[in-house]
């Protein structure tokens, strides 16, 4: 390759820089690819430094503000958590070392640990979040009646569910019965009845529900499941709301994940990482997957040699730096502190509620847990849930779930968690009336918000009908 030299050119702030001879590079691109205008802006260092350092400060997350997404637990992670995560004997080791007995003995209490909290017999902790523990549920339940030698092709869900409940059904290759909720919200008992034949395999339930209620006939719901011969899958994503209160192994559960990032204090969101292990009731344990850590008087094995298992689901045994959050969480506020998580958190919602149902539609009007729903029916100029998600980030709130669940039109899914102090809730509650009154009185400033962010509203259908998924550099 050629190398031409040329004389350096005044610099930008008026001196002139030293005639150092630079090395100019010949076009080896080809001319239809080259820019025909190469007039890029010149910036100092300072100004490129401080314009990513103020869009670095524009991240949101739970560090530094309220993130009430309803059916996430978005709760503030103890920095403690994240420093025992960094200690080197765990960040050093390598992931199939046989002999890591500080490691195992990690996983093997936190297995106990979580089967202690839902009452469930034993646990695999490979899954590597919850879509992922709900497709490693459906496949011991398939495995289960494989080994009974019963063929059953249907999985019943309510339509308050969450979403990727029917569409594990389907990875699993299961038809998803959709069963209508009842006037209260929760689970219809005479559709049940009346769907629950022996070609079903199980019920996938919340419980609490998507509408933030406790099935108050839990108990009658697993019988009815049971009593034809299927199984009972819990999703596990809203445990925060029944921890040391309840168990769902008491409840009748067969099956049930976790997310350790939600209830258990682990980051959350972006994808990742996330950890969703399975617990199993006694008859099911034999085919959870492998290897299962065992514990023979103070060494512990992993045993890969589990006949009836449906195989290892996740490579290293999953997401390990998450297990020792979660490990950390539990250890540090015990089980009366687990308790006193949901009880808090449980407050928090229905004292949201309450402040917030003079103001807006509240469809189900009923003691909640850890969330509520309310929705857009009775905003002024028809000002929607969309518009008001997007005004409060004028006001610097994240916005809660929106349109979701999917049976109350207009949903505002809000869970403030058990981390927020009431000074921040009633702020949060202030600014959403704010914003009624707003549309009351200024509609178009909520219906064109956000006003004060670096990009302004998009037009969302266009985005989802026609994306542009090319970026256009104008050559």
């Amino acid at each position: 390759m050629q190398l031409i030299f040329e004389k350096s050119k005044p610099g930008r702030l008026g001196t002139t820089l030293p005639e150092l001879d630079t090395p100019k590079q010949d076009n080896l691109i080809p001319e239809e690819f080259l820019r025909k205008d190469n007039n890029l802006p010149e910036l100092s260092e300072v100004d490129i430094v401080r314009h990513f350092t103020n869009l670095s400060k524009k991240n949101f997350g739970v560090d530094n503000g309220f993130y009430p997404l309803g059916s996430c637990t978005m709760k503030y992670n103890p920095k403690v958590n994240e420093d025992t995560a960094k200690l080197q004997n765990f960040t050093n080791i390598h992931p199939y070392n046989p002999n890591n007995q500080g490691s195992l003995q990690l996983m093997f209490e936190l297995e106990r640990m979580l089967s202690e909290i839902t009452g469930m017999a034993q646990f695999t902790l490979q899954p590597a979040a919850g879509a992922h523990g709900e497709l490693t549920g459906l496949m011991i339940i398939k495995k289960y009646f494989e080994d009974k030698e019963e063929k059953r092709t249907k999985i019943i869900v309510p339509d308050s569910s969450h979403g990727t409940n029917p569409a594990t059904a389907s990875m699993a290759n299961y038809e998803t019965i959709t069963i209508k909720s009842n006037e209260k919200g929760m689970v219809n008992l005479e559709e049940l009845k009346e769907h629950m034949t022996k070609d079903v395999a199980a019920l996938m339930l919340t419980n609490p529900n998507t509408l933030g209620l406790f099935e108050e006939n839990i108990l009658e719901i697993t019988k009815i499941v049971h009593d034809k011969g299927g199984l009972v899958y819990c999703d596990g994503a809203n445990m925060n709301a029944i921890l040391g209160i309840t168990k769902p192994g008491d409840m009748g559960i067969d099956v049930i994940h976790l997310n350790l990032h939600k209830s258990f204090s682990t980051p959350h969101g972006c994808g990742g990482p996330g950890s969703g292990p399975v617990g199993v009731s006694e008859q099911l344990a034999k085919f959870l997957p492998t290897p299962i850590i065992e514990k023979d008087n103070n060494n512990y094995t992993l045993n890969y040699k589990k006949g009836s298992s449906i195989g290892r689901i996740k490579a290293f045994y999953g997401n390990f730096n998450v297990m020792i959050k979660a490990y950390t969480y539990i250890r540090a506020i015990g089980a009366s502190g687990l308790k006193e998580v949901a009880q808090i958190a449980v407050l928090n919602a229905n004292y949201m509620k309450e402040k917030l149902k003079p103001h807006f539609h509240l469809p189900y009007d009923i003691l909640c847990k850890h969330e509520f729903v309310l929705s857009d029916k009775d905003m002024p100029n028809h000002v929607t849930t969309g518009d008001i998600a997007k005004r409060l980030l004028d006001y610097n709130f994240h916005p809660p779930t929106v349109y979701f669940p999917l049976i109350v039109p207009g949903a505002i899914m809000i869970e403030p968690t058990e981390t927020e102090p009431k000074e921040m809730l009633d702020k949060f509650i202030e600014t959403l009336i704010k914003i009624k009154e707003e549309a009351k009185n200024s509609p178009d400033l909520v219906k064109n918000a956000p006003q004060t962010t670096p990009v302004t509203r998009l037009d969302a259908v266009a985005a989802a009908r026609n994306p542009e998924l090319r970026y256009n550099c104008n050559i």
